[in-house]
């Protein structure tokens, strides 16, 4: 089989690259540009292109598929030749199902927490020895990349992100996988580029619903109310399991399981509220409930998610994927929870397009109400980037709805400022979908000034 993809160097894009070249697949590709870590991943496996642009003359007949990345164009010259040629062009979520038709899917949807969901489950497969195939959003401890497809496997677990799948093909990515097993672990507004309303958001969890196959599972979050409203309302053939927060409780800083009193090396309402949905994945998959929380116990997280990144005497530093209003909530509220005698600095930065837009920054408000001392980091840069106009501190502060917010546009300043808080009996919590302009959390973790 020959694969050429276009737009090799997307997150998403380059593991299947890697994946289909370890199945013995011919994989050649392109890019505009590509950054770390795709550049060294595909360099190792002698997949990166020669040379940057896009080069019509790599598309012939001879090519078997062709995979459209997210980043590429309509008017991209190797699409327009693959298109006059008539080859078939794939976004990468359909040319998953079309490696997986005979696999039983289990797709883990959801406005938040599906890597945790979905690194839960493959860590509990991995504990037992199963023979699995993946797709997660997140470099996992213990594996090599983010999407493994082999002929052996019986089952694949798939993150189901609910952006789309290409620039040709305008249909949620979840949509496309055709579930037998499903999970959606709650709704909150997201994509304001692609859906302008939440009514427009909501539609596509109700589509993902109709497309679990007949006699499939449905596993939900009960503690959503409007999920549970589209799952009530919905008549997809299909078996319904809610599931809740499991009995706990916090000694000392740790989360234990009730009641066997497992002890957790993660911690917050949400990623308990992950473990329950995780649990019934594997549950489904024949491993018992004892054996689940034996496995679970030393799963320490996904990357950015409460990913500890530094401890100095009594401060934690930690950096979390949290963008959202709903996620910014969940993790503010966990880390309190866990350090209730600690101080919380929390800061979070907006570079999303849905964050970014004045229409939406309200949905924050009230957002960083439970943290010590508040901050908001936007680089002027993504500003200029996406061609948007900047928002002032006042406005930050209005939408958030609360004055004392810090703001800061130049991550120097930012920096500065957060090395001039004293930090005793105090945790940090460094939020973003981003990298903060390349700031160095684990430097910074060391740096701290954590003296009474």
């Amino acid at each position: 089989m020959q694969i050429h993809f276009i737009a090799i160097g997307g997150s998403a894009m380059h593991n299947l690259a890697i994946a289909l070249h370890k199945k013995g697949y011919r994989v050649t590709g392109s890019d505009d540009a590509i950054f770390e870590p795709s550049f060294s991943r595909l360099n190792k496996y002698s997949l990166l292109p020669d040379r940057m642009g896009w080069f019509e003359e790599q598309i012939n007949r001879d090519l078997d598929a062709v995979i459209l990345g997210m980043h590429a164009l309509k008017d991209n010259p190797e699409l327009l030749k693959a298109q006059e040629l008539g080859l078939k062009i794939y976004s990468y979520p359909e040319y998953i199902y079309e490696q997986t038709k005979e696999k039983l899917r289990i797709v883990i949807g959801g406005s938040h927490g599906k890597t945790t969901i979905t690194s839960m489950v493959l860590h509990v497969l991995n504990y037992y020895n199963r023979d699995f195939d993946y797709l997660v959003g997140a470099q996992l401890a213990g594996f090599d990349t983010m999407v493994k497809i082999t002929d052996s496997a019986p089952i694949i677990v798939i993150e189901g992100d609910e952006y789309l799948a290409s620039p040709i093909d305008r249909r949620p990515k979840f949509h496309l996988y055709k579930a037998n097993i499903a999970v959606i672990s709650g709704i909150s507004w997201d994509h304001i580029n692609v859906f302008p309303t939440y009514q427009d958001y909501v539609k596509q969890f109700q589509i993902f619903i109709d497309t679990i196959q007949n006699g499939g599972i449905l596993i939900y979050c009960e503690a959503d109310q409007d999920l549970v409203q589209i799952v009530s309302q919905s008549n997809a053939p299909v078996t319904k399991i809610g599931y809740t927060i499991p009995a706990n409780e916090i000694l000392d800083g740790i989360t234990y399981l009730l009641p066997e009193n497992i002890p957790l090396e993660i911690f917050g309402e949400h990623n308990l509220m992950n473990l329950n949905a995780a649990k019934l994945v594997c549950e489904q998959l024949g491993i018992s409930e004892a054996d689940f929380n034996q496995s679970i116990s030393s799963f320490r997280g996904a990357s950015k998610r409460l990913e500890l990144v530094g401890k100095k005497d009594l401060t934690n530093v930690y950096k979390d994927f949290a963008h959202s209003p709903s996620k910014l909530r969940a993790t503010i509220e966990a880390v309190k929870r866990q350090f209730s005698v600690s101080k919380l600095i929390a800061c979070i930065e907006l570079h999303t397009f849905s964050s970014l837009n004045k229409e939406f920054l309200s949905q924050y408000a009230n957002s960083m109400s439970q943290a010590d001392h508040a901050i908001v980091f936007i680089d002027k840069k993504t500003f200029e980037h996406k061609k948007m106009v900047p928002f002032s501190e006042l406005e930050v502060q209005i939408a958030f709805n609360d004055s004392k917010i810090k703001f800061f546009d130049n991550i120097a300043l930012l920096k500065t400022y957060l090395m001039s808080l004293n930090y005793y009996k105090s945790n940090l919590l460094m939020m973003s979908s981003g990298n903060f302009s390349g700031l160095d959390l684990s430097n910074l973790a060391r740096e701290l000034n954590t003296s009474g």
